[in-house]
């Protein structure tokens, strides 16, 4: 749960940082309302882990920073692109969510609700970026995002 709570900060950032850096009145209310709930998942990620005796990730200041970063450096790089980006991210964190409720226990029915929650919310996030006109982003820009989630849910586990 803790991957997932590091997520949800990255996910915060980067949506207000998109939403500060896009001059279009629309999207920037489309990345804020999604920065938003992103916040309600932040809250209950951090319930989970309290539950389940955990603590969240030491290293959370320094994954909202860098994810701030790169909204605001996807920001500038065209409102169609930033929208690409959220689309883009958005799947690989519903493939992620999958990915967990596939070896969450089937009694952890806590934590399912939670997870399941967060995909769908996810999975609508993407859609909504896709239809206010986000492009497909090329695959190494694809790949390389793949591999700092990586990074991030790797180092995230452990510290």
């Amino acid at each position: 749960m803790r991957v997932n709570h590091v997520g949800e900060v990255c996910a915060q950032a980067l949506y207000e940082a998109q939403a500060l850096g896009t001059p279009d009145p629309r999207l920037r209310e489309a990345f804020a309302e999604a920065a938003r709930e992103e916040t309600d998942h932040l809250a209950w990620t951090g319930q989970r882990i309290a539950e389940l005796g955990g603590r969240a990730s030491l290293l959370n200041p320094l994954w909202y920073c860098g994810a701030f970063a790169v909204g605001l450096l996807a920001a500038r790089m065209g409102d169609r692109v930033s929208l690409g980006f959220m689309a883009e991210t958005e799947r690989q964190v519903e493939q992620h969510l999958q990915g967990h409720l596939d070896r969450l226990p089937p009694a952890d029915q806590a934590s399912r609700a939670v997870v399941e929650q967060m995909r769908l919310d996810e999975i609508h996030h993407g859609q909504a970026a896709a239809a206010l006109g986000g492009v497909e982003l090329p695959l190494p820009a694809r790949l390389a995002m793949r591999a700092a989630a990586r990074l991030m849910t790797t180092t995230a586990h452990y510290i």
